[in-house]
């Protein structure tokens, strides 16, 4: 018997999650400065966005910058030999 994919190891709480949990938004409230846990009602809080860090592939001035360094010996660019 197969099982079920909820009940699979604890790698599945390390993805993203959308909706935080009251104290998690208490925390990023307040380092925003927009919570004083000592004055402030921790009901009624204010709308926290949670987004996602895409990690994506190279940013393009990398790999320009990668590029770079295959040109000609002389620093010279190669020139395409006139059509016949």
């Amino acid at each position: 018997m197969s099982l079920d994919r909820s009940l699979k190891s604890a790698s599945g709480l390390t993805k993203h999650r959308n909706v935080l949990t009251r104290a998690e938004r208490i925390d990023k409230l307040t380092d925003a400065q927009k919570f004083n846990p000592e004055e402030d009602d921790p009901l009624g809080l204010l709308k926290v966005a949670n987004r996602k860090v895409i990690a994506g592939g190279k940013s393009p001035k990398k790999a320009e910058a990668e590029g770079e360094g295959t040109e000609p010996a002389g620093g010279q660019e190669e020139t395409a030999p006139p059509a016949a």
